[in-house]
């Protein structure tokens, strides 16, 4: 597998594309924006292929995409990836979305002979900038064998769940609500720190030592709130898409959830509160802002 395709260049697919490049795969890459097809281009990339070129020329062809829907249309769409590949081609998605969608995908990827596995990731921008990606990884094994050099060369961590197509995308949600609750215990914790006359960097210097630490209290206050900036790393609004899968899943399965609905709708109220564009460390303000009005 040295010929690869990658659509949807954004803050993730950008540099993890950048990673095969260096890593001595040939890439094609596509994205809407050609601003970040020109970066891909000036990184040794091709651009200017169409869906059926890509399909013809590489391996295995990458996605990493925003939306459910934005996933479904590449895939399942009339002149999507599904559509028009073979057998000779294998397609992994790296987004994260509806765990049925996984499904919908797997089922008429074998309709057509075409290998097919739902990859998604952990770590942000500064993992895929770094090759330290986590892929969590459902599908077939022998498919996720031959794929493993692929993910060697974006990441460091790389785990097949198991054959069950959604299994890597079930884990990728438990991680993300997990990610819901500490930047919420992040923001409260150091909004009331803030409003007891505490220095917020000596405290963080005092708990980071304590089991008070956390990787989304170091990443959220060094990287966000220290410096009162709050462009997406990972927006809020993505956040609170994966909370709602998450609570479907719970559905799903006949699982009640009752503080994780709390949660979401904090993240919904956030958004609808104009928050949803920027970094999810923005609920700190959120949170500050909502407790001053009160008062």
């Amino acid at each position: 597998m040295k010929k690869i395709g990658f659509i949807g260049l954004g803050k993730m697919g950008l540099p993890m594309s950048q990673n095969l490049l260096l890593s001595n795969f040939t890439v094609y890459g596509m994205d809407l924006n050609k601003e970040a097809e020109l970066s891909f281009l000036k990184s040794g990339g091709t651009v200017g292929v169409s869906l059926d070129e890509m399909v013809e020329r590489c391996d295995v062809i990458l996605t990493s995409l925003p939306s459910t829907n934005a996933v479904e249309e590449i895939f399942l769409g009339e002149k999507g990836l599904v559509n028009i590949s073979g057998p000779s081609v294998m397609l992994i998605d790296t987004s994260t979305v509806a765990p049925e969608l996984n499904s919908r995908i797997e089922e008429a990827a074998k309709k057509k002979g075409v290998e097919f596995l739902a990859a998604p990731v952990s770590g942000g921008v500064v993992g895929a900038v770094n090759r330290t990606l986590t892929f969590m990884v459902g599908g077939v094994r022998s498919a996720f064998d031959k794929a493993l050099p692929v993910f060697n060369a974006m990441g460091e961590n790389i785990f097949h769940v198991s054959e069950k197509i959604d299994s890597g995308t079930n884990t990728k949600l438990i991680n993300n609500l997990l990610i819901g609750f500490y930047t919420a215990g992040v923001s409260e914790a150091l909004h009331l720190a803030k409003n007891s006359d505490l220095d917020l960097e000596k405290l963080f210097e005092m708990l980071n030592v304590s089991y008070g630490q956390s990787r989304i209290y170091e990443r959220n206050y060094k990287s966000f709130i220290a410096d009162d900036t709050y462009e997406p790393g990972f927006s809020l609004k993505l956040l609170r898409k994966d909370l709602g899968f998450a609570l479907g899943l719970a559905e799903k399965n006949n699982v009640e959830l009752p503080v994780s609905k709390i949660l979401l709708d904090l993240y919904e109220e956030a958004e609808k509160n104009g928050y949803g564009e920027k970094d999810m460390s923005i609920l700190y303000k959120k949170i500050s802002e909502k407790t001053t009005t009160i008062l």
